[in-house]
């Protein structure tokens, strides 16, 4: 998988720990929740690259990323933190209140 420039929606949510399993992150995307760039996805098959935003609905609140690099394995929890990044609000405002610009990122 080494020099890959994509990868599926559901391995990356499997590799990065946010599902327990391919089969219910493939759930997950199939609700229609997710958003890639700023557009909703619904197809487990979706390429995701790095640079890209997600908007993922947790238990605990929703949380955007952006994908720095892109895993090769399913491997420890630190391992999958470091291949993306947490967007915070700036100022501390809720995510809910960023402006979104058509390419899917955060204004300043």
């Amino acid at each position: 998988m080494a020099g890959e420039s994509s990868l599926r929606i559901d391995k990356l949510l499997w590799f990065l720990r946010f599902a327990g399993s391919r089969n219910l992150a493939q759930e997950w995307v199939a609700e229609g929740h997710i958003r890639l760039n700023g557009r909703r996805i619904e197809r487990a098959s979706t390429a995701v690259r790095c640079g890209d935003v997600l908007v993922l609905p947790l238990r605990s609140g929703v949380k955007v990323i952006t994908v720095g690099e892109l895993p090769r394995r399913r491997g420890p929890p630190e391992e999958a933190r470091g291949c993306y990044e947490v967007l915070d609000a700036p100022g501390g405002a809720p995510l809910a209140r960023l402006e979104i610009n058509p390419e899917g990122l955060p204004l300043p």
